[in-house]
C-alpha cells in the first residue's frame, strides 16, 4: 500500500482502524484478476529467432574457450591443463545443452547438428582401445578404422590419405559410409579424445586419458602428434560450426528466413514440436529409457566424461527457456519477449498452467538425478545398472515427468489448434508412453 494514501498520523493507527483503511481503499480500487497478455504470434516466432541467436551465440562463446583451453593443454600436456580443458568441454555444453529444442522442426538446425553433436560414436574409429572393445561389428565396418593410428584408410573400396590430419579429413570421414556412429567431429569426438574410453563399465567413473598422449616428447600409446592434430582439427570444427550456426539465426541468416517465411501458425507449431520431440523422443526415449532398458553404461550421452545428468538438466532447462521466452545469457544479460505461455494462456491459461506444473515438475525429478551424481554418492551409469532400485527409480521418475510434460505440450497444440510431433509420427494429441 503506498503511504501517500494513509492519512498523516501521530500515533500508530489502532489495528480496527489500519483495517478499516485497507477495506475502504480496496473498495476504492477494487482488484481484479489479471488478463493475460494478449500479442501476436508474429511476435512470439520473431523472439524465438532472437532467441536461437543468443543461446546460438553463447554456444559458439563456450567452444571458442575449449579452443583456447585445448590449444594451451597441447602447449603444455600437464593433467593440470587437461583438467582444465576437461573442464572448459563441460561450461561449453551448458549453452549449446539449452539450444536443443531448435532441432527436429527447424530442418537447418536439424540437417547441421550431427556435426557437432552426433552420439554415440564407436571410438575405435578415432583412436586406439582397449581389448574389451572387440575388433569388429556387424552394423560398421569402420568399427577399428582408428584414423588418428593409420595414416592410409580404407573406407569401403577407397583408400584415404591421412598422412596429414585436418579440417578437411575429419569432415570427409564424419559418419562415413552412412554409419551414424562413425562420428569424426564435435562435442562427442572431443569428449573421447579428452577422456579416452571409459572402462569402469556401471561402477561410475569417467575416462582416464593420460596427458602424456598428447606429450610428443614423452608419448604413450604411439601417434602424439596425430592426436595432436586430430584435437586441434575437431576444436576448430566445432568453433566453425556454431559460428555457422549464428550467422543462420541473424536477421539476414537461412533459419530464420526459413522460419519467418512460414504462416504464424507453423511458426508456434515448430516451436512446440522441437520442445515435444526432444521432451518424448529424444530425452525420455533415446537418451533415458535405452540405457535403463539395456542396462548399459554406453548408451549414456556423455559416456566418456560421465556428464549425462547435466545433459539431462540443462536439455530441460532449455525447454523451459524456450516455452516461457526468457533465457539468461552467459555474461548475465536477460533476453525476454514474446514468447508462447503468454500467448498460450490467452487461448487456455489451464492449459499454459498445466504445462508450467508439468515443467517445474520434470526439471525437479532430474535435479534429483543431477544432485545424485553431483554429490559423488551414485553416477548416472550406477544409476542404470540392474538391480539398483533407487537408480533406476531416479530416472524411470524423471522420464514419467517427460511423458507428462510432453502431455501438457501436445495440451496446448490442441488449444491453439496446431499440429505437433513429439516422436516419430505426427499427431495433434496423445503419444505412446515410452515405458
Amino acid at each position: 500500500m503506498n503511504s501517500r494514501y494513509l492519512p498523516k498520523m501521530h500515533m500508530r493507527p489502532r489495528v480496527t482502524d489500519a483495517l478499516y483503511l485497507v477495506f475502504a481503499l480496496c473498495v476504492a480500487n477494487p482488484v481484479h484478476a489479471a488478463e493475460p497478455k494478449k500479442i501476436e504470434a508474429s511476435a512470439v516466432v520473431a523472439h524465438y529467432a532472437d532467441m536461437a541467436e543468443a543461446i546460438y551465440g553463447d554456444a559458439l562463446s563456450g567452444a571458442q574457450a575449449l579452443q583456447t583451453a585445448i590449444e594451451t593443454f597441447i602447449a603444455h600436456p600437464t593433467l593440470e591443463s587437461l583438467e582444465a580443458a576437461r573442464s572448459a568441454w563441460k561450461q561449453a555444453r551448458i549453452p549449446y545443452l539449452q539450444s536443443e529444442g531448435f532441432r527436429f522442426a527447424n530442418t537447418v538446425v536439424d540437417d547441421w547438428e550431427p556435426r557437432v553433436n552426433a552420439w554415440p560414436l564407436d571410438e575405435g574409429f578415432i583412436d586406439y582401445v582397449g581389448p574389451s572393445y572387440g575388433t569388429q561389428s556387424d552394423q560398421n565396418p569402420l568399427y577399428t578404422l582408428n584414423v588418428v593410428g593409420n595414416a592410409k584408410l580404407r573406407v569401403g573400396a577407397k583408400t584415404v590419405e591421412a598422412a596429414n590430419i585436418d579440417n578437411a579429413l575429419l569432415r570427409q570421414l564424419q559418419q562415413a559410409e552412412g554409419v551414424q556412429t562413425n562420428v569424426s567431429t564435435g562435442y562427442h569426438a572431443i569428449e573421447f579424445l579428452l577422456w579416452g574410453q571409459n572402462l569402469n563399465g556401471l561402477a561410475g567413473g569417467s575416462g582416464m586419458r593420460p596427458a602424456s598422449d598428447y606429450d610428443v616428447a614423452a608419448c604413450t600409446h604411439g601417434n602424439c602428434a596425430r592426436r595432436v592434430a586430430y584435437l586441434t582439427s575437431a576444436a576448430n570444427l566445432l568453433v566453425a560450426d556454431l559460428g555457422e550456426m549464428v550467422a543462420d539465426w541473424r536477421p539476414d541468416g537461412k533459419a530464420r528466413a526459413e522460419l519467418l517465411a512460414k504462416s504464424s501458425d507453423d511458426g508456434l507449431a515448430e516451436i512446440l514440436t522441437g520442445l515435444g520431440s526432444l521432451t518424448f523422443g529424444e530425452m525420455a526415449g533415446e537418451r533415458m529409457k535405452l540405457g535403463l532398458m539395456l542396462h548399459d553404461p554406453e548408451e549414456q550421452q556423455d559416456c566418456f566424461s560421465n556428464n549425462t545428468h547435466n545433459s539431462h538438466y540443462y536439455d530441460e532447462i532449455g525447454i523451459g527457456e524456450l516455452w516461457r521466452g526468457r533465457y539468461v545469457r552467459t555474461d548475465g544479460k536477460v533476453l525476454d519477449g514474446a514468447n508462447l505461455r503468454e500467448y498460450a494462456s490467452v487461448a487456455d491459461v489451464a492449459s499454459a498452467q498445466r504445462l508450467d506444473a508439468s515443467l517445474d515438475n520434470a526439471l525437479a525429478a532430474i535435479r534429483k538425478m543431477k544432485d545424485e551424481a553431483d554429490s559423488g554418492h551414485m553416477a548416472y551409469s550406477q544409476m542404470i545398472s540392474a538391480g539398483n532400485a533407487d537408480g533406476n527409480k531416479l530416472i524411470s521418475d524423471a522420464m514419467d515427468a517427460l511423458v507428462a510434460q510432453t502431455r501438457a505440450i501436445e495440451g496446448v497444440a490442441t488449444v491453439l489448434h496446431l499440429k505437433v510431433s513429439s516422436g516419430k509420427s505426427d499427431h495433434n494429441a496423445g503419444a505412446a508412453n515410452p515405458h
